[in-house]
């Protein structure tokens, strides 16, 4: 099986989806003008998927003052410290120190402007 998408209850889904699409170059695949406001965002191969929406039903998780090591969303750089200043620029927040593991790794956690924690990875040796 392959995986179409993952669903993130987020607390404004059209101004998230507006910021997802401007700086991380998502694309609007679907999306819904009355609640929830599901967007559905595919990355630039156009494979992969996040739902974002505002069910008002369900509990909204605390994004905000979740360890990103619980939840994050991680996205492939080709240039994370570059990524990381134009990031904060429209509104990211920093979480702690650019990173670099033993296998070349290059990493930088931020959070979003909502609270949610997104990574940027650029890999030693890709995997995907």
């Amino acid at each position: 099986m392959k995986i179409e998408h993952v669903a993130y209850n987020v607390e404004d889904p059209l101004a998230m989806g507006r910021w997802y699409v401007a700086h991380l170059g998502l694309k609007v695949k679907r999306r819904t003008v009355d609640p929830p406001y599901a967007h559905f965002l595919a990355d630039d191969s156009g494979t992969i998927m996040i739902e974002i929406y505002g069910n008002k039903s369900a509990p909204l998780p605390d994004y905000r003052n979740m360890n990103p090591a619980e939840l994050h969303l991680a996205f492939v750089s080709n240039d994370v410290e570059s990524d990381v200043r134009r990031l904060i620029a429209a509104g990211a927040t920093q979480v702690g120190e650019l990173d670099t593991t033993p296998s070349g790794d290059h990493l930088a956690m931020l959070r979003d402007p909502w609270g949610f924690a997104i990574q940027l990875v650029k890999r030693g040796q890709p995997m995907i």
